[in-house]
């Protein structure tokens, strides 16, 4: 479960998909921060930073993600994660992806650096000191940079209704995995903002320790340009897990509100 939940629930929560590349779905300076629920407990709080910056004189986005328990939650089971993702500003391929984190104990300290003239992912554990070479493909993601990739490379008006997107990504020592994406519609939900008309999305995950069913994860981001998330739900094995969009800044285009 440490190990599942909160990558997870970060992917999902920068995640903005279907974008369309005639008009750009983020800026630099862009913030969003959620708040996430388990059961009745408000449980932590999640936020994402992009920034714009030089990496080995390639121009990159910079998104730093952050994740904590707070309150009541985090005396239970204390979270203190950050996740750091360096993508191309041309492309969205990721150079380097940082992954720290402590939770209840568990704890990670791990950078990837991506070789692409190589074709190998170069794994540094701070914590054990050691390396390890992945094979990879030109067409790689990372936990983070995934999402922004999504929503500049797809277009809503090409998909339908069942249809999903498949993408293969790279974050811990477990190598690639196959990350997978099924579009369900649209649906307006009521936030604390206001009525927002947002497509609605089902990661398929693995079912078992941590998540009841493959489909019990769900998705919603706004129908606008943004494409920022709205709310995430997950059925699991042992209770339930909310998130909501809770404060954002920053945006390139208008979040877009229905008004009553």
């Amino acid at each position: 479960m440490k190990k599942i939940i909160i990558p997870t629930l970060l992917l999902l929560l920068s995640m903005s998909v279907m974008g369309q590349s005639s008009r750009p779905a983020f800026k630099p300076g862009e913030w969003l921060k959620f708040r996430i629920h388990y059961g009745i407990l408000n449980a932590s709080y999640a936020t994402l930073h992009l920034t714009s910056e030089n990496l080995d004189n390639i121009p990159v986005y910079h998104v730093v993600g952050k994740g904590k328990t707070t309150g009541f939650a985090s005396i239970f089971f204390k979270v203190d994660d950050t996740y750091e993702s360096y993508f191309g500003q041309k492309h969205g391929k990721p150079y380097k992806f940082i992954r720290k984190i402590d939770e209840g104990g568990y704890t990670k300290d791990i950078e990837i650096e991506f070789d692409y003239d190589k074709d190998k992912a170069i794994l540094i554990d701070n914590k054990n000191d050691t390396k390890k070479n992945i094979a990879i493909h030109d067409g790689i993601q990372d936990l983070i940079s995934a999402s922004y990739f999504l929503r500049s490379n797809y277009n809503l008006e090409e998909f339908e209704v069942g249809e999903s997107i498949d993408l293969d990504m790279l974050f811990d020592d477990d190598g690639v995995f196959r990350f997978q994406l099924k579009y369900l519609g649209k649906e307006i939900l009521r936030t604390k903002y206001g009525k927002v008309e947002c497509l609605k999305f089902r990661p398929l995950v693995q079912s078992g320790r941590v998540f009841k069913e493959k489909e019990s994860l769900t998705l919603w981001v706004s129908n606008d340009w943004n494409k920022i998330p709205i709310r995430i739900k997950a059925d699991l094995a042992v209770g339930s897990l909310k998130a909501d969009l809770d404060g954002y800044n920053g945006l390139k285009n208008q979040f877009k509100i229905i008004m009553d």
